[in-house]
């Protein structure tokens, strides 16, 4: 069974159609302070990690809500990388300061 070329260019391609996206809730009320990283740094298809979202200056009260995701540009960056450079974006949304 022989595959067309353009057929297996459309399979290589339909990954890039499908975004990752996890989203971690940490129970807090959400403050209107958001920290975003949409080129964050990882390697090797995500084996290496982005480093640490420094957010303990912006976000007294910690953090209520961490997105991390592979926008459609992420993923092609990637691709044309063959995995080696596997950006993300990361979006920190801050908790409500306990006044105290």
């Amino acid at each position: 069974m022989k595959v067309s070329g353009a057929a297996a260019i459309l399979l290589a391609l339909v990954p890039l159609g499908a975004c990752y996206h996890a989203t971690i809730e940490t129970g807090l009320s959400p403050s209107t302070q958001v920290i975003e990283q949409t080129f964050a740094s990882s390697w090797i298809y995500g084996l290496v990690p982005p480093k640490t979202v420094q957010t303990a200056s912006q976000c007294p009260g910690g953090a209520a809500r961490v997105e991390t995701e592979h926008s459609f540009v992420n993923q092609l960056v990637g691709f044309l990388t063959l995995g080696i450079y596997t950006p993300m974006h990361i979006t920190v949304t801050c908790a409500q300061s306990t006044g105290g």
